[in-house]
């Protein structure tokens, strides 16, 4: 089995047999913070440890894998202002610009949807976080002056239900729906 839509569009086939579908789900599980991460992963997929980090390397250069990364609980830091901004955003904006906005410190998200005209017509949408909300009003008030964005609505959260990573690899080989 090899196809994955990120691996056909760059290029480079990587085989997603039994042993990456396995790292993959384990990598979603996460990575301890020890001086041998891998050695649970090497002793449960009956490879080396050189093989798990070839097979990263692969992985991650197919673009199936986009980065390995720490996820904090960001509450216990301080961080407990978090919104989502969606704005109408005037159609001169380029990609540019949303490279910019999407690398502000604070932004974990930013996207663009298609409006629903009549019903909902915000089309770009930021996810922020910060130490107070008027930090991250003031942010968000930024982006409305970059861009020109006239119109847009600030959602802050007032509580949370579930925070756990998106399970994206199951056994029996499927997705999530």
């Amino acid at each position: 089995m090899y196809d994955s839509p990120v691996a056909w569009i760059t290029g480079r086939r990587v085989p997603i047999d039994a042993i990456n579908r396995s790292l993959i789900r384990r990598l979603e599980e996460g990575v301890p913070l020890i001086s041998e991460p891998f050695d649970d992963v090497e002793t449960q997929l009956h490879i080396s440890n050189m093989e798990v980090l070839e097979r990263i390397q692969r992985l991650k250069e197919a673009g199936i894998i986009r980065k390995i990364r720490a996820r904090i609980n960001q509450r216990p830091m301080g961080i407990t202002a978090n919104a989502v901004a969606a704005s109408e955003v005037p159609g001169t904006i380029c990609t540019e610009h949303y490279a910019c906005f999407a690398s502000f410190p604070g932004v974990s998200h930013c996207y663009l949807r298609q409006s629903v005209p009549g019903r909902c017509d915000y089309t770009f949408y930021t996810v922020h976080h910060g130490r107070s909300r008027k930090g991250v009003l003031l942010q968000i008030r930024k982006f409305a002056d970059i861009t020109g964005a006239g119109n847009y609505v600030v959602l802050f959260s007032t509580e949370e239900f579930k925070r756990v990573h998106a399970a994206r690899m199951k056994e029996d080989r499927s997705v999530p729906a």
